[in-house]
């Protein structure tokens, strides 16, 4: 897979390799979006014995894909500007960003050893909420190992450059060992998934998750064997994160009722009578177009930290301070006065700490979800797609919207309406966007440059992640109906099939968060750093 915005080959269960390369990365190779006659790109062959990559599967049927021109028409509508302010603190938006590698997460790309099963195999290349992200295949794995301090217990840190009056910070970057001749090689992130350091705030979401770990261990008993305490250590943060996961992103997200329908009455759509130990596999519906909704919460600006307040911590320079987007501000590990101000991206007060406020109570609020992006994303900077760093200002290739239309078209998923009609199949009923719902919204894409017959096609055959998207703006920016759906219950299913499960383990109740019944994601940052400020806005000042 590759390591930026998605996937672009997938295996899906029952159909093969799929090729969806969006934008000539094959040199004089004719674009099928562009040039509607070319010939789909080709899928890398497979050996008949061989063990597939990371597992997809198709819930839903296959739909009939617009025209390209008209793909290339609605991602215009929306990359006119972002949507309203939403509800949701816009940390929330790089947690889910954390939350989505961690699903995608091929394990077996970090190393597995050289004799394993093939269920080994499989298992390590399925989506489970199990933080494979974070801990690789374990400090006992001879590569993976390298993650870990030398007693096998702590994960390693990093340590920040000094500027100006903002002095170097000992752990509060990940660990940058690579070696080389250059910066490049230098800068490279010590992490099982290199995709958590595509951007600053993604990179700072995995450095705290490290911490909280770190924290975890710190409070178990020592006298117990060191193996015995790791995996006690793992199962704590693992359980911790799936409740976090349920009972605070998600219903920020996602329609409450639904969730609790899932969740207390099981799936219907994914997988529905799976063996809880049988190996889980991802949707296509659902990585290619339903949990592509954080896209839409994106902001062009962030309220950052005292050095970059208001609006002056620019989308691009999130990109650019990090080892992966970008190249550190050309330097070999993060400037310090690029650290987080945690208090800025959630609301510590609301969490029920006034004390850890933002300054003038302004907390970034991440972006509607909506059928509109926000302005940057409309060129995104090719080195996040593995483009040509040629790639003139608005091209489409550039077009995140473009991009995400494009490679549902390629894999031919369902549409919005054949989804409400695979639920109704399955005993769950949903009511369907109307014409005027799809083609008008509530703020949202402006339709009204499509032509006539462009409208019916959108009306009739509406892309997935338009719908998903379209169905969230009517809903105050909560996914509902069709989307709702399909995220929650590949959650239940991602949970379901993890090594530590709430879902098997439902005597579990948070221990490091207010209470038994809570636990968010400012309780996750404020155990990790130990409730210090200097941990949670280490620049100081208001």
């Amino acid at each position: 897979m590759t390591t930026r915005h998605g996937s672009e080959s997938f295996f899906i269960e029952g159909e093969g390799l799929v090729n969806t390369q969006v934008g000539g990365r094959h040199g004089d190779q004719p674009d099928p979006i562009t040039d509607p006659g070319a010939a789909p790109p080709s899928a890398p062959t497979l050996a008949a014995d061989a063990v597939p990559p990371f597992r997809f599967s198709r819930v839903g049927p296959k739909g009939k894909p617009l025209r390209p021109l008209l793909i290339a028409k609605l991602a215009e509508a929306m990359v006119v500007g972002g949507g309203g302010h939403g509800h949701v603190p816009a940390g929330y938006t790089y947690f889910g960003q954390f939350v989505d590698h961690d699903l995608t997460m091929d394990r077996t790309d970090v190393a597995l050893g050289e004799d394993v099963s093939v269920v080994d195999l499989l298992q390590a290349r399925s989506p489970a909420l199990d933080l494979d992200s974070l801990y690789g295949a374990g400090p006992d794995d001879s590569e993976s190992a390298a993650f870990y301090e030398a007693d096998g217990l702590h994960l390693r840190t990093g340590d920040t450059i000094a500027i100006g009056p903002d002095k170097a910070k000992v752990g509060h970057d990940l660990p940058r060992v690579g070696t080389g001749a250059g910066k490049a090689a230098k800068r490279k992130a010590l992490i099982p998934d290199p995709r958590n350091d595509e951007n600053l705030i993604v990179a700072q979401t995995h450095l705290a998750m490290i911490h909280f770990h770190n924290r975890v261990v710190d409070k178990q008993a020592m006298s117990v064997p060191p193996a015995q305490l790791f995996r006690k250590a793992r199962k704590s943060v693992t359980l911790h994160y799936q409740w976090l996961v349920r009972h605070d992103y998600l219903p920020r997200i996602v329609e409450p009722s639904v969730l609790d329908d899932v969740f207390t009455n099981g799936r219907r759509l994914v997988a529905p009578g799976a063996a809880v130990t049988s190996i889980p596999t991802m949707p296509v519906e659902f990585s290619v177009a339903a949990f592509r909704l954080g896209h839409s919460m994106v902001r062009d600006a962030y309220n950052w930290n005292r050095r970059f307040p208001g609006p002056n911590g620019f989308l691009d320079y999130m990109f650019q301070f990090s080892g992966l987007g970008g190249d550190l501000g050309g330097e070999v590990r993060l400037l310090s006065n690029w650290l987080a101000d945690w208090r800025r991206m959630y609301d510590f007060p609301a969490g029920g700490r006034p004390a850890l406020a933002a300054p003038g109570d302004d907390v970034n609020l991440a972006m509607r979800i909506d059928t509109r992006l926000t302005d940057p994303l409309k060129n995104l900077p090719p080195s996040t797609f593995g483009g040509p760093a040629n790639i003139p200002v608005d091209d489409h290739r550039r077009n995140l919207a473009f991009r995400n239309l494009t490679r549902g078209a390629m894999l031919k998923l369902a549409s919005g309406q054949q989804m409400v009609d695979k639920l109704a199949a399955a005993g769950v009923a949903v009511t369907p966007l109307t014409r005027s719902q799809v083609l008008n919204g509530n703020g949202g894409a402006d339709l009204s440059g499509l032509s006539a017959s462009e409208k019916d096609a959108v009306a009739e055959r509406t892309p997935l992640w338009f719908y998903v998207l379209r169905e969230a703006e009517l809903n105050g920016g909560r996914l509902d109906g069709v989307g709702a759906r399909i995220v929650a219950e590949t959650f239940h299913r991602a949970i379901e099939g993890s090594r530590f499960s709430i879902l098997r383990h439902p005597e579990f109740h948070p221990t490091h968060g207010r209470d038994a019944a809570t636990f968010e994601m400012t309780d996750l940052l404020f155990f990790a750093f130990a409730g210090k400020k200097t941990g949670l806005n280490p620049l100081g000042g208001p």
